[in-house]
């Protein structure tokens, strides 16, 4: 399969969300104007900036209000919890408060069994921002590394009204099922390009595509070939032709409703 983004497999006029992509991260922002050009040539009309921290809210919400076609959400990341105190809290309530259509969701939030901070202080933190995901009627972007049990224990307990995505779904079919029937949708992202990710790629083959949902996680997780090179939102054209391949479905009806998807979860309702 070519990565070449002029594949004639699918029209340009074919729309492609990236819903998970760090465009104010340093690797990419001095560059984003010709990035963002790129991702459009490949398809790419809207794209989701998801914060880590209040250390780049201002950042993610001037980008959204800039650019055409990119929208962003707030919160906590579970790796970037160093340093946060109570008056965080009070300023996500303040920036909620603007009740600004672009910012679509709460997140990047959840829990890392890697990150410095204890479990504990994540799970208190996970748990006020499913609270604000519910009280300001937003979905939220979970991010899970190593603990898809409790965190599926506490989005139960959270009882949302408008659910979210897991970001970088790479676990089994069983896995994915459960996020399903929480009314969650799965970001799939470049770990379905690596021929080794044969659990990730059978569940993902059969699992609904219904609540698939794209994204880069760019800069990082770059898809397979470009180990060490900055990921691009563009690639989204390329997770998306790799799961119609694995999924033998036909590429532009797929499209079409991998963007309904991720319009409908975020409530963007002009498409």
């Amino acid at each position: 399969m070519s990565h070449n983004n002029t594949s004639p497999l699918l029209p340009s006029n074919i729309p492609l969300f990236d819903t998970h992509c760090h465009l104010d991260f340093t690797e990419i922002s001095s560059q984003f104007e010709a990035l963002w050009l790129r991702a459009q040539h490949a398809g790419v009309q809207r794209a989701l900036i998801p914060s880590v921290g209040a250390q780049n809210w201002s950042r993610v919400k001037a980008m959204a209000h800039q650019y055409q076609g990119l929208y962003y959400a707030l919160g906590f990341h579970p790796q970037f919890l160093d340093g946060m105190d109570e008056a965080n809290w009070g300023l996500l309530d303040t920036y909620l408060a603007y009740n600004d259509v672009l910012c679509v969701a709460i997140g990047e939030c959840g829990l890392d069994t890697t990150s410095p901070t204890p479990m504990a202080v994540q799970e208190e933190v996970l748990q006020r921002q499913l609270t604000l995901a519910k009280a300001h009627r937003k979905p939220i972007i979970l991010h899970s590394r190593g603990a898809h049990n409790r965190m599926i224990q506490l989005v139960k307990q959270a009882k949302l009204i408008h659910g979210g995505v897991i970001h970088a779904f790479s676990g089994s079919y069983e896995q994915g099922m459960e996020w399903v029937r929480l009314g969650f949708y799965l970001g799939i992202g470049g770990v379905i390009t690596y021929p080794r990710a044969r659990k990730t790629r059978d569940a993902v083959s059969r699992l609904p595509a219904e609540r698939f949902l794209l994204e880069t996680d760019a800069p990082d997780m770059p898809i397979y070939g470009e180990q060490g090179q900055a990921n691009e939102p563009k690639n989204v054209r390329v997770v998306l032709e790799t799961i119609a391949i694995l999924r033998s479905e036909a590429l532009q009806p797929f499209a079409l409703q991998l963007w309904e998807n991720s319009n409908h979860l975020f409530s963007l309702n002009d498409y």
